[in-house]
């Protein structure tokens, strides 16, 4: 466990790390991609800054927010629904042509839903994408940009995907997009998600060209955010109680500290390179599923299966069928 007064007392001295970090924020209008970024704003030395989410409105007042926290702060707004892979890949077209490095990419772009499967017009869950695809999709773009700030001055470079590191779950490696009838549900969608998430992250840390990246999968804990606005009001009642009742305990933490947890995790030398797990406090952490699924090659299964995702829905209007009708 890190205190959060040792976090606050190590994010004063970012600004040391040098000027012009640059940081992009998927899903940083709102929750703890929207603190996060704050936090980074407030503390780096005139950082660029890219958020990247659906609400013109809300980002335009962080905008104009981030001015006022630190005038050397350059904030631009990517307005995009990132459940689709082909609007990632115009996002990152986009950060490309303005960028030679990126040192820090938060993933936490994301939706809580109690309704069954979802699919976008690419073929793919939509919180499932949102929670795994997409994000290493962003992971697999950005990662030229990412591997030029591991070589520059200062040396940072580093990717954090916020979902549910150490709560890694079993995986049906034939149907890793979870298409066969009755396969998906809240669980197994939550086990891919997370697994995928893991494995990956192992995988392209093994790879020499990324070997000064840091792939960090966090567990970000209870945070009050508002990632319930897609529930019924009933459900969001619930969940306001049940947060109000467990804020006692410290199981729920305010989304300001977790912002900083996550800025700090970006950023600190605590985290040097390779995949990380990361618990809520700050500890690095596992799982025994994890270190078997591992152990057992099945990360190299899921990047595959990531790769022929990727080429079958690049394209305007292209959609993934599956891995074995072998054509489009």
């Amino acid at each position: 466990m890190v205190a959060i007064s040792e976090i606050r007392g190590q994010l004063h001295k970012l600004s040391e790390i040098g000027p012009n970090l640059v940081g992009v924020f998927v899903g940083g209008t709102s929750g703890i991609g929207e603190s996060t970024a704050r936090e980074f704003v407030r503390y780096a030395n005139a950082p660029r800054v890219y958020l990247v989410g659906r609400s013109r409105e809300q980002a335009e007042k962080l905008v104009e927010e981030f001015k006022d926290i630190n005038k050397e702060a350059q904030t631009t707004f990517l307005q995009s629904d990132v459940s689709l892979l082909r609007n990632v890949d115009e996002v990152c077209k986009e950060i490309r042509g303005k960028e030679s490095k990126v040192n820090l990419l938060v993933l936490s772009a994301g939706i809580m839903t109690m309704s069954g499967r979802d699919e976008t017009d690419e073929g793919l869950d939509k919180k499932v994408s949102l929670h795994c695809y997409s994000r290493l999709r962003f992971t697999a773009n950005l990662l030229p940009l990412l591997r030029a700030a591991s070589t520059s001055q200062p040396p940072l470079s580093r990717i954090i995907s916020v979902l549910g590191a150490g709560y890694e779950g079993a995986l049906d490696t034939s149907d890793l997009s979870l298409r066969k009838p009755g396969a998906y549900s809240l669980s197994s969608a939550a086990n891919h998600a997370i697994s995928m998430t893991s494995l990956s992250f192992d995988h392209l840390a093994k790879d020499a060209a990324n070997k000064d990246v840091a792939f960090v999968h966090s567990n970000p804990g209870g945070v009050q955010t508002n990632l319930g606005r897609n529930l019924g009001g009933v459900m969001q009642k619930l969940l306001a109680v049940g947060a109000v009742l467990l804020k006692p305990t410290g199981l729920i933490v305010p989304v300001k500290e977790s912002g900083e947890r996550h800025a700090w995790a970006g950023t600190s030398g605590a985290f040097g390179s390779g995949a990380i797990l990361v618990g809520p406090k700050g500890e690095k952490t596992t799982s025994k599923v994890f270190e078997g699924l591992r152990r057992d090659g099945k990360g190299e299964v899921v990047w595959r299966h990531m790769e022929e995702v990727f080429r079958q829905v690049e394209g305007q209007g292209a959609k993934y069928i599956g891995e074995d009708d072998g054509h489009r």
